[in-house]
């Protein structure tokens, strides 16, 4: 089926400001909006600029707003988006070109909770052992691939270049409800700051956002109350 590609284009070098291309493609039903992406690039206009790298979903490096909704590009299929799309780079991060964005400051956010295992105790002989139902506590948080979905589709983060993000509380979740981590204390006192989870207001955006299926509002209400609790 023929489709028709809206890619917002800006080459900082060029172009004043961002515009839209359109570009006419031949794709399967089946085809994903990567493989589109990518005959143009290969076909078409080699200056089109993205980032990709698995093409299955587990890097989070083609995350990108496709008909105004944030999505992974090598997920999404064309026949679940008619024939005409609009493709644009992720809100809320500077564009480096066309939809590459600077996501320096989201690594440093994601970096400042401290997103590794604290084990101070030595462990008493062989492995640091934990139960299904200790495991189950932190399992979903696990399964986060870093494309900062949720972060872009976080009204906060559009007005406020402090707040640490929905992807930085989720990995910040993955220790603080590990057994095995000591850290806990640490990372509820960095987000107990002002540019911490207090900030989020449940809007449920980065929950829909998320190509992996995390709860990601239920881990930061989990990270509040536990903040709570902390004091308490």
């Amino acid at each position: 089926m023929n489709v028709t590609l809206r890619i917002k284009r800006y080459n900082p070098e060029q172009d004043v400001k961002p515009r839209f291309h359109e570009y006419q493609v031949e794709v399967e039903p089946t085809d994903r909006v990567l493989d589109a992406l990518n005959q143009i690039k290969w076909y078409q206009d080699g200056t089109l600029t993205y980032r990709r790298s698995c093409a299955h979903g587990v890097c989070g490096s083609d995350a990108m707003r496709i008909n105004g909704r944030n999505r992974l590009a090598c997920k999404i299929l064309m026949n679940e988006l008619g024939k005409r799309i609009t493709i644009e780079p992720l809100i809320g991060f500077r564009i480096v070109k066309d939809l590459v964005v600077d996501m320096d400051k989201f690594f440093e956010a994601y970096k400042s909770v401290k997103p590794y295992l604290i084990a101070d105790s030595p462990r008493s002989g062989g492995e640091r052992r934990q139960s299904p139902a200790q495991r189950e506590a932190f399992d979903d948080t696990t399964k986060c691939i870093l494309c900062a979905a949720c972060t872009t589709a976080c009204p906060v983060t559009w007005t406020s270049d402090d707040f640490v993000g929905p992807a930085a509380i989720v990995n910040a979740h993955r220790f603080i409800f590990d057994s095995r981590d000591t850290g806990a204390p640490e990372r509820l006192r960095i987000l107990n700051g002002g540019s911490g989870v207090w900030r989020c207001r449940t809007i449920f955006n980065c929950t829909d956002a998320c190509p992996r299926g995390i709860e990601v509002t239920r881990a930061i209400e989990q990270v509040k109350r536990a903040l709570v609790m902390d004091s308490a």
